[in-house]
């Protein structure tokens, strides 16, 4: 059952007025169905956005922030704000309070928490489900070269029929309440 939804976004706006709104609208989503947000504590970019909107629909907003980097930024008024020693210890405390996650588009720091706790659940440390919200064909060019990935044999097609996606936040949080364990594991794989 999903309790809590581990939202990897962006400090920055991006450069589409799409990218905003979408935070906007998955943060007003997971307010309303009385889900916990859980994200990376800032208050700029899509992040801000994400749980301003969380904020204003009711919801509870959880934000888990690296002490370097909460020293340097402003912070908007959340339920709870958890300051981690550092950036793993960040991703691993917004693992432990979450139920899923979810990438919206994002640089380099939303790819690495999305990559990093996929790749969790293709170990098997976790079973959490993992998801993409598309937005204004942002991941199109990734999923083409994850499919790549896998015609090459370096992914299964299996962990990649795991990361669920869909471009409506509404659609995205119904499949991932209603996803299963993986389908396999490494794990499990080496097993054999």
């Amino acid at each position: 059952m999903i309790r809590s939804v581990c939202v990897f976004c962006g400090s920055s706006t991006g450069s589409r007025p799409e990218y905003v709104a979408a935070a906007e609208a998955m943060g007003r989503e997971i307010a309303l169905r009385g889900l916990r947000l859980v994200y990376g504590g800032g208050n700029i970019g899509t992040m801000g956005a994400l749980a301003r909107s969380a904020l204003a629909s009711g919801g509870e907003v959880t934000g888990i922030i690296p002490r370097k980097l909460y020293e340097a930024v402003e912070h908007v008024e959340i339920t709870e704000l958890v300051i981690s020693a550092g950036m793993h210890d960040r991703k691993a405390k917004m693992a432990e309070a979450s139920d899923a996650f979810i990438a919206l588009p994002g640089g380099i720091g939303t790819f690495e928490e999305l990559f990093e706790v996929w790749a969790w659940r293709q170990i098997g440390y976790h079973a959490k489900p993992v998801g993409l919200l598309e937005v204004a064909g942002f991941y199109a060019p990734l999923l083409g070269f994850l499919d790549r990935v896998a015609s090459e044999g370096f992914l299964k097609p299996s962990h990649l029929s795991d990361l669920i996606v869909d471009d409506d936040p509404a659609r995205l949080l119904d499949r991932l309440s209603r996803a299963g364990p993986p389908m396999e594991t490494k794990t499990a794989e080496r097993r054999r």
